[in-house]
C-alpha cells in the first residue's frame, strides 16, 4: 500500500500543542458559565460530572462557591478543597454564612498537620474562627501574625485569653498591644489571666472603680501575690481619696 506524496499529515508538534490548549479551553468555559449567578442547576451538575474540567482547582472552588450549586455538591467540594483554596472560599462575600463555618472549621481541624509557613499565610489573611484558632499556635511569629489580622475580633481574643493553652509570650504581647490592649474588654480577660504582668495588671486596675475591680479579682487567675498588690493598691487609693 503507497502513501499518498501529496498528503500532509499533521506534525506531532501541532497535534501535541491542540491537545494542550484544549483542557484550557474546557477549563475557561466552565469558569466563565460559573460567572452567571443564575445559572440552571443542570449545567451545574454537568460541569460538576465532567471528570476533566473538574481537575481545575478554580473551576472547584468556583463551583462550590456558586450560589445556584445543590448543597450536597458543596459540603462535598468543601472537604476536597486545598487548604488555601478552602481560606478564600471561608472569605469570601458571596457565601452563605453556614457554608463559611463549616469551611471554616474544616480549616481549624487541619491546623495541626499544616506547615509553619502555611500556618502563617493563614494566620494574615484568614477569617475570624481561623485567626483566632491561630492566636493558641505553639510558634510566636504564628500567633503574632494573628493579632495583626484585619478580620480579627475583640471576641476571639478574649476567648483566646480565656483558654488554659494561652501562652505567657502571647498574654504579654496583647498586653503591649497598639491596637488591643487599650480595649475595656480586652483588659478585664487581662486581669483575670494568670500569666499577665503586674506592672501591666496595675494600670489596667488603675482604671477599674473599685466594685469593678473587686468582681473581677473574685474570679482570677493572677497569681495571689500580684491580687494582693492590686487590693493594696486599691486601698492605697481609696485613702488618697
Amino acid at each position: 500500500m503507497s502513501l499518498d506524496k501529496d498528503a500532509t499529515p499533521s506534525t506531532p508538534d501541532s497535534s501535541t500543542a491542540a491537545a494542550a490548549e484544549a483542557p484550557a479551553r474546557t477549563e475557561d468555559l466552565a469558569l466563565a458559565a460559573l460567572k452567571t449567578r443564575d445559572l440552571p442547576s443542570e449545567e451545574i451538575e454537568r460541569i460538576a460530572k465532567d471528570t476533566a474540567v473538574m481537575k481545575s482547582r478554580k473551576v472547584r472552588l468556583a463551583l462550590a462557591a456558586h450560589p445556584r450549586a445543590p448543597r450536597r455538591l458543596t459540603l462535598r467540594l468543601i472537604r476536597e478543597l486545598y487548604t488555601f483554596d478552602l481560606m478564600q472560599f471561608s472569605v469570601m462575600p458571596a457565601v452563605a454564612a453556614d457554608l463559611k463555618r463549616v469551611a471554616e472549621e474544616q480549616l481549624v481541624v487541619r491546623l495541626p498537620s499544616i506547615t509553619l509557613g502555611e500556618r502563617l499565610s493563614l494566620a494574615r489573611r484568614s477569617s475570624t474562627l481561623v485567626a483566632g484558632a491561630l492566636l493558641l499556635d505553639k510558634e510566636s511569629p504564628v500567633w503574632q501574625a494573628a493579632l495583626d489580622n484585619p478580620r480579627l475580633t475583640e471576641a476571639a481574643i478574649f476567648r483566646a485569653l480565656q483558654h488554659p493553652n494561652a501562652g505567657a509570650a502571647f498574654v504579654e504581647a496583647v498586653c503591649h498591644h497598639a491596637k488591643w490592649s487599650v480595649r475595656s474588654e480586652i483588659r478585664l480577660a487581662l486581669l483575670r489571666n494568670p500569666h499577665t504582668p503586674l506592672v501591666r495588671a496595675l494600670e489596667f486596675a488603675r482604671r477599674l472603680s473599685p466594685a469593678q475591680l473587686r468582681d473581677v479579682l473574685y474570679a482570677s487567675r493572677l497569681p495571689e501575690k500580684i491580687k494582693a498588690c492590686l487590693r493594696k493598691d486599691l486601698e492605697s487609693r481609696g485613702r488618697n481619696c
